[in-house]
């Protein structure tokens, strides 16, 4: 596998080359396609935390293979590059977290992306679930499943018009404003990295805060949609799932890792009407259970894991030799 350019920005779906972080691809067999990335050192999104971390985010890992379901339907699958894309569900688990250390070099992984299921619907193929195994080096980095479906842009734009209008939305839709929590509380040192409102706990154990969607910004929002992207609702949940298990005492600080993740996708989400991420009370070592809901309908739920630094650290440390710790 190559790593010395990235594949056209267009191919996987982004505007800036900086974005892009897939470098090659190659078919394996009819279900299994191998993909190369390389991230970056510093990115300024994935890479913001309030404290030293360093190891590689696993939603940059998830990005990657994010790219990846559009280089298996379009270069190897013929599915036109105007056709529009939805996500269904994604999940991901990190097997062992040293392997996430970074280094003095750009981290290099080879992804391998086998379909294991194929969707159809009356127009024939309309979507895949995807099973991901990303490697750095020959230790398994990130596993991942990414369920996605395609489908022609005169439907997509029925389908868009339809939900819009059932919600008494029309015309273009704009991104409400909203306050946004101090980047301490989330873990992150840029107020522009933050996506949820200051956070507010409820008696019964349960923290909710409003998804702010910021339509600028370079990595969440690379180029336009008409809806909030499947990943910024990833990162909402993140963020308000930290901000519960600081509070509850289940992890140390708000630079936690996640370690896995399970999300469903029910609907679009609608920038333009309040967007409610809520956490379910927290367990001591359980996962965190998420939801995210907009005027009479979920549009998301999920559950993350996060490891604490001290696990993370010695994870890192009984490595070997010259490994980095992910504190």
């Amino acid at each position: 596998m190559e790593f010395t350019r990235t594949l056209p920005k267009e191919l996987v779906h982004r505007a800036a080359v900086a974005e892009v972080f897939l470098t090659d691809a190659e078919r394996r067999s009819r279900s299994e396609v191998l993909l190369a990335a390389q991230f970056p050192r510093l990115h300024a999104f994935h890479d913001d935390t309030l404290d030293p971390r360093p190891c590689l985010d696993p939603l940059l890992l998830l990005e990657a293979c994010r790219q990846g379901i559009f280089v298996v339907a379009h270069r190897y699958l013929d599915v036109p590059a105007d056709h529009r894309f939805l996500l269904r569900s994604a999940e991901f688990e990190v097997p062992d977290p040293s392997v996430l250390a970074t280094g003095t070099a750009p981290a290099e992984a080879v992804i391998a992306a086998r379909i294991e299921q194929r969707f159809h619907d009356r127009t024939g193929p309309a979507g895949l679930r995807l099973r991901f195994t990303a490697t750095i080096g020959a230790r398994r980095a990130l596993l991942a499943r990414i369920a996605y479906s395609w489908m022609h842009p005169d439907r997509y734009s029925r389908l868009r018009c339809g939900q819009r209008e059932a919600l008494g939305l029309f015309g273009p839709p704009v991104a409400l404003p909203g306050p946004h929590a101090e980047p301490a509380v989330v873990g992150r040192r840029n107020p522009a990295n933050t996506v949820i409102s200051p956070p507010y706990a409820s008696a019964d154990g349960t923290r909710t805060a409003r998804l702010v969607a910021e339509t600028g910004h370079p990595t969440l929002f690379d180029h336009w949609v008409d809806h909030v992207p499947g990943m910024l609702e990833l990162e909402a949940f993140r963020q308000l799932a930290v901000t519960a298990a600081v509070a509850a005492g289940t992890v140390a600080t708000a630079t936690a890792l996640p370690v896995g993740l399970a999300a469903r996708f029910r609907r679009f989400a609608e920038m333009d009407l309040p967007l409610r991420c809520r956490t379910e009370p927290v367990a001591p070592g359980g996962e965190i259970a998420c939801s995210l809901h907009q005027p009479g309908a979920l549009v998301a739920d999920a559950r993350i894991r996060l490891a604490d630094r001290a696990p993370v650290a010695f994870a890192a440390a009984s490595a070997g030799p010259g490994a980095v710790g992910c504190a």
